[in-house]
């Protein structure tokens, strides 16, 4: 349950480090559209995994266990959310989709840091 707990604490803080650090490398050396695109999609991204994690431990931490209905039903609620974002942002002309779809890899990105972090740190302490 440590490693859960601290993998998952490490992606959280990840997430809006590497949203910050890619929408300032994105302002800086990128178009105006394409930035926004990084910005807006990592936003989105970001606030999902949050909204995400706050709604599953609300539901599964007696004794307010919710129904995996409600559980669901909210999932598909911010899906049909994001999904109607998304539409407005690239069809309004408001990002490039290239720099949405890197921003909306932000929490994979940060996902693959705490896995390769907690694998390592695994290896060294066999090595000891």
């Amino acid at each position: 349950m440590v490693i859960q707990q601290r993998l998952l604490k490490f992606i959280m803080r990840t997430n809006w480090c590497l949203l910050a650090a890619a929408s300032i490398v994105g302002f800086a050396a990128t178009q105006l559209h394409f930035a926004m695109g990084i910005a807006a999609g990592g936003l989105i991204v970001t606030l999902n995994f949050h909204l995400l994690y706050r709604n599953l431990k609300r539901s599964l931490t007696p004794p307010h266990i919710a129904s995996h209905n409600v559980v669901l039903a909210k999932y598909y609620i911010r899906f049909i959310m994001t999904c109607f974002i998304i539409f407005v942002l690239i069809a309004g002309g408001y990002v490039e989709p290239l720099g949405l779809l890197i921003g909306l890899s932000i929490v994979v990105a940060s996902i693959m840091l705490g896995t390769i972090r907690e694998f390592i740190k695994l290896i060294h302490r066999e090595a000891v």
